[in-house]
């Protein structure tokens, strides 16, 4: 008997026969699933569509999975095993990619593979353990890079300036601003619906925002579906760029518009708002996310110098007394003198006695 013959579910004489006349259950075989291996650009574009929204993060992980795909040769894959998994990562290091950075793609893949498996297109998934990322430095904006660099937009295109400043003082993703239409903005506040998180969120707009929020006058008699649908991600990054060079902050690769949003982050924690406001101001999914910014408060560490050096001007003016250095886990005795007499102690024993006796 062939492993075909098996497979279509023709019985074997290497097996017992499962059924008979009094038997209330007939067992057969069933055909078994054929599965089929894959390259990694095969699977992602079968369920890419399903497991990303159109927008930039979409195109960065298309990026990812086109890399890792490059790497592994255009393999395909029954089963992606522990061994390869490894590999990949140590080839993704070696080629100078930081530890975020190939978390970023690892948890691409993995929702990929993840999907996959699910489908019943590979047989087993590796374990996929975090590489330990280190904090790194936040580069925000100070006030007079931002005039300067808001400066040089707005010689560019007004409608650029306007999207600049709602970005720095609202702290919303960019992705977040091009979305809005007019029904998401009230007369104070403003919602975004379409986050990075998936949760949306209401915030209360500054003045300056309130300013640059308005409809601008057109002369072509149509109005725009939201306040900045004119702009695209493309045409915003490239007058970003040209701004940036001209005031000398081209060489800096940490001046790009998402630094808008850590320049807000920044603000609100430097001037007191708390980490969990902050956080709900951002967005944020947890807060350790917003931790990130935590060390800017170093206003609220000022209350410890004071507690540490409260002691020294106290100690400085107290005299040294001998009971300061005993330990606090013990009561001294009573000295000598302060002892009764025992001629005393005798004299109020004996006044109990005779009390009890009458």
């Amino acid at each position: 008997m062939t492993n075909e013959a098996i497979q279509e579910g023709q019985p074997s004489g290497l097996f017992a026969v499962f059924s008979s006349q009094n038997s209330k259950f007939r067992y057969t075989y069933n055909k078994i699933r054929e599965v089929k291996s894959y390259r990694i650009g095969e699977l992602f574009a079968a369920y890419r569509d399903i497991l990303w929204d159109d927008g930039r993060h979409k195109y960065n992980v298309s990026s990812f999975i086109g890399e890792i795909d490059e790497i592994l040769l255009g393999e395909r894959f029954s089963t992606f095993d522990q061994n390869t998994l490894d590999n990949l990562i140590g080839t993704l290091r070696q080629r100078g990619n930081s530890n975020a950075t190939i978390n970023r793609k690892m948890a691409a893949l993995s929702k990929l593979l993840r999907k996959a498996h699910k489908m019943g297109d590979i047989h087993s998934l590796p374990e996929f353990r975090r590489q330990k990322e280190r904090a790194g430095r936040i580069r925000f904006l100070e006030r007079d890079e931002e005039a300067r660099l808001f400066a040089a937009i707005r010689s560019r295109s007004e409608d650029a300036y306007r999207l600049s400043v709602f970005l720095v003082d609202t702290g919303c993703r960019l992705g977040e601003a091009l979305g809005l239409i007019w029904n998401d903005i009230q007369e104070h506040r403003v919602s975004f619906w379409i986050t990075k998180s998936g949760r949306s969120r209401t915030i209360p707009m500054t003045e300056r925002v309130k300013e640059v929020i308005k409809l601008p006058p057109t002369t072509e008699g149509r109005r725009p579906k939201g306040p900045f649908t004119k702009l695209t991600q493309a045409q915003y990054r490239a007058i970003w760029n040209e701004a940036k060079a001209e005031v000398g902050l081209g060489a800096d690769e940490q001046v790009v518009p998402h630094i808008l949003r850590h320049t807000c982050a920044s603000r609100l924690v430097q001037g007191g708002i708390d980490i969990r406001r902050v956080q709900m101001w951002l967005g944020h999914q947890t807060l350790s996310m917003t931790m990130r910014y935590a060390h800017l408060a170093t206003n609220d560490l000022d209350g410890c110098v004071v507690v540490l050096e409260k002691p020294r001007a106290d100690e400085a003016s107290r005299p040294v007394e001998s009971s300061v250095f005993a330990s606090p886990l013990t009561t001294p005795s009573p000295s000598k003198s302060a002892r009764r007499p025992k001629s005393e102690a005798a004299a109020v024993k004996a006044v109990g006695k005779s009390s009890k006796v009458k």
